[in-house]
């Protein structure tokens, strides 16, 4: 070959990577990725990292779930609670899952009962607290908050209206 035919494969490679480059940046500038909040799966005992351990420390308090109860709806509230399914019982007398059946939860004790449930270590901490309206906001909210450890890996529920109307579904199995 020529030199004339190499400098036209040189020059044609040449191009290609700086078209490649021109791309990458123009791609970069459009699409901003933005790094997320809290990691959307939680591998059930593994140790929290330094970051989620500052996120749990500057969480910001939740508000009072009693005033969102006056306006809770159990059916809206039977209707988030189809995730929940899926690891949980809501019928009376029913089998445990992957998690304790929730019949009659409300008023009861925390990591207690349940047919000899092997809960986490992290929820047995809590012995002693009643799943009370306010008690199951914050373990609504964020499972991981309320006992860092807990064998749950449910992310929790952002919006306080659907944390009310599941716990005022959960008052109404008694």
């Amino acid at each position: 070959m020529s030199s004339f035919e190499w400098n036209k494969v040189i020059a044609s490679v040449l191009t290609a990577l700086i078209i490649a480059m021109v791309a990458g940046i123009l791609s970069n500038m459009l699409v901003e990725p933005k790094p997320l909040e809290k990691p959307v799966f939680v591998v059930a005992g593994a140790p929290a990292s330094s970051a989620s351990t500052e996120q749990a420390a500057a969480a910001p308090k939740l508000e009072p779930i009693t005033p969102l109860l006056a306006k809770a709806d159990p059916k809206k509230g039977e209707a988030s609670t189809k995730v929940c399914q899926v690891c949980h019982n809501f019928t009376k007398g029913g089998a445990n899952k992957i998690g304790p059946d929730l019949w009659g939860i409300v008023g009861g004790p925390i990591a207690e009962g349940h047919d000899n449930f092997a809960f986490s270590s992290a929820l047995e901490a809590h012995k002693g607290q009643k799943w009370d309206p306010e008690t199951l906001n914050q373990w609504l909210a964020n499972p991981q908050q309320f006992a860092p450890g807990t064998k749950m890996t449910f992310a929790g529920m952002p919006k306080a209206q659907e944390r009310a109307d599941v716990i005022d579904y959960l008052q109404s199995l008694k």
